[in-house]
């Protein structure tokens, strides 16, 4: 399949594949995370399956577009919010005269509701926030870091030094016209900057 210049092909298997996927892991996380204290689950385990929409977005969309999704510096500071939101939760029990952590808001709700655990209900919430921002931020480090999208940051084709004396041999020539007719991007990149410093050096040796 033929693309008009500046497109590129995406693996769309991948991309629905991530489309369906991401608003369940957002979801299925979440309800993780509230439901954790009357059934299975809680908050770590909620969190990271949230967390793992910034690979379901890298895998779809590539590493550009996931760290304009996810704010790295964001997701830092809420990190920290989601750890402080925990100890003051944990210090409620202090507060009351007990010991730190201690469940002092229990008689809430019957036994299966929502809030019927208490403080510990409103900590595996703050848990959840935490993990998952926590989480998050080192996936988009390791993915920044390890597994840059090829496709988005491709390296010169041609070192621009090298263009003025690839185009002065004579056995290259006929080549290098070649590559400059099937690959625009390789002129813009290389050569006319190339060109361009010539002109200036041509300029300084006149003067």
């Amino acid at each position: 399949m033929k693309f008009k210049e500046g497109i590129k092909e995406k693996n769309i298997i991948i991309k629905c594949g991530a489309d369906t996927f991401l608003p369940f892991a957002l979801v299925f996380g979440l309800f993780v995370i509230l439901f954790g204290t009357a059934s299975s689950g809680g908050g770590f385990q909620g969190g990271v399956i949230m967390a793992s929409s910034v690979l379901l977005v890298y895998l779809g969309y590539g590493y550009k577009v996931t760290e304009k999704a996810f704010d790295l510096e964001a997701l830092r500071v809420h990190e920290a919010i989601g750890a402080s939101l925990y100890v003051i939760l944990g210090l409620l029990g202090l507060a009351w005269g007990l010991n730190f952590c201690r469940n002092v808001l229990y008689a809430n709700g019957a036994v299966g509701d929502l809030i019927s655990a208490g403080t510990i209900t409103f900590m595996s919430d703050a848990v959840g926030y935490k993990v998952f921002c926590g989480v998050g931020y080192l996936l988009l480090l390791l993915i920044g870091f390890l597994a840059p999208d090829p496709d988005e940051e491709e390296a010169p084709l041609i070192e621009a030094a090298a263009v003025p004396q690839i185009a002065a041999d004579t056995e290259a020539a006929p080549a290098f016209a070649d590559v400059m007719a099937e690959a625009p991007e390789v002129k813009e990149q290389a050569v006319l900057p190339a060109q361009a410093a010539a002109e200036e050096e041509k300029k300084e040796d006149a003067q």
